[in-house]
């Protein structure tokens, strides 16, 4: 049986829900569905504490109490995900006989089934683009992905002990790159919405094999530079794009 980390997800942000009371409580809930239910069908343009308080009938002043800023809801927002993920894993991976490979297999399985829904779908895409120019939502997206890297490192690091602290966080990052990136292309009403089972299929076969096969020997040898003058070109184009 694997065991759990030695601190949960969700302890990790030090946040501290508003609403204290049983009412308050609801009403945070009652917020909190607004500002998600914005997000996915209006997008971050929208998003406005007035826009909020009006999905959920209540007056902006009752909902900036609790909430002062928008940031404050997108940072509740991502400790409810994360509390959330922190449940399943406790329910599915950490209480049962499961060995690291199926616990990895799983999380990556199931991070690209649940991009098939348009809540996932749409509610990730609009957070990573209020990211681009939101200094405080963009630290707050980083330290959630760096909860799952650690999540997915604990496994990386079980499967391949081999490995050192740094290339078990590279191979950590590049396993949730690959899901989350399958979201851009292959998520709700996506182009390849329709390869989604495949990918998923693919990418849990050969990331696990990766995870079990990979040496440090291999990662050295990948990072060199690179022996084909094409690729500078490439690299030169690039910088034509606006920074």
């Amino acid at each position: 049986m694997i065991k759990s980390r030695d601190s949960d997800l969700s302890m990790d942000l030090g946040i501290v829900r508003p609403g204290k009371s049983s009412h308050g409580s609801k009403t945070v809930d009652r917020i909190l569905q607004a500002a998600v239910n914005v997000l996915i069908e209006e997008g971050s343009a929208a998003f406005t504490l007035k826009r909020v308080a009006a999905e959920c009938n209540m007056q902006i002043g009752n909902v900036s109490r609790h909430f002062p800023r928008k940031e404050m809801l997108v940072q509740l927002l991502l400790h409810e995900i994360l509390t959330s993920a922190d449940d399943l894993l406790k329910k599915h991976v950490y209480q049962s006989a499961m060995s690291a490979e199926e616990a990895l297999t799983l999380i990556i399985t199931g991070t690209m089934e649940g991009a098939k829904t348009k809540g996932t779908t749409h509610l990730m895409t609009e957070l990573w683009a209020m990211s681009n120019h939101n200094e405080f939502v963009a630290e707050r997206i980083e330290s959630l992905y760096r909860h799952v890297h650690t999540l997915i490192g604990s496994f990386v690091k079980q499967l391949n002990p081999s490995l050192n602290a740094d290339e078990v966080e590279a191979v950590a990052l590049f396993i949730n790159t690959t899901m989350e990136g399958a979201t851009v292309l292959a998520g709700y009403h996506k182009p390849w919405e329709p390869k989604m089972p495949l990918m998923k299929a693919i990418a849990a076969h050969s990331l696990i094999t990766m995870v079990k096969t990979i040496t440090s020997d291999d990662i050295q040898r990948l990072i060199k530079p690179s022996l084909h003058p094409a690729e500078s070109d490439i690299g030169s184009d690039a910088q034509l794009m606006p920074e």
